[in-house]
């Protein structure tokens, strides 16, 4: 199974789980994704943020287990009766708040840094940053485990 960030026209960020990358590239085609926020069909991949290391292992930084009910994990098109957009930002909120205390922003330098790590030319640490669509397709072609994380920009008013 493959867990990709998607985003629909409208601007909306969510994740689906998909067989393969031929089953989202069937299911796009066909018309059969959706936005669950707004319905939209045209929607396609968002660029996938980091896989946080630490330690030597690799984990997933995500927000709370205990936060998220199998409701939170609804498929593109599954009805939206789930957790509010409020308590959603929330949960942003606090894993944006994790991220940038405990890793290192390496902006632009996400790919060769996750890279590095990966071939031992560099310690691991847990890192984030911006990819795009092609470097996050070809990192995981290396057998680079990376993430998106959602990323609403912060506002201190």
């Amino acid at each position: 199974m493959i867990v990709y960030a998607l985003i629909c026209a409208a601007g909306h960020r969510f994740e689906a789980w998909f067989r393969n990358s031929a089953a989202f590239d069937s299911q796009r085609s066909d018309g059969a994704l959706s936005c669950p926020l707004c319905g939209a069909s045209d929607v396609q991949k968002a660029p996938m943020a980091p896989h946080v290391v630490r330690g030597g292992r690799a984990a997933a930084v995500r927000a709370p287990a205990a936060a998220e009910s199998p409701a939170d994990r609804r498929q593109p098109g599954a009805p939206a009766d789930g957790p509010s957009l409020e308590a959603f930002a929330e949960l942003v909120t606090q894993l944006r708040r994790h991220v940038e205390e405990h890793c290192v922003d390496v902006g632009s330098r996400f790919a060769e840094e996750a890279r590095r790590m990966h071939y031992g030319e560099t310690a691991h640490r847990g890192i984030y940053g911006e990819a795009s669509a092609g470097d996050a397709s070809a990192l995981r072609d290396e057998g680079i485990a990376i993430e998106a994380i959602p990323w609403f920009i912060r506002r201190d008013d």
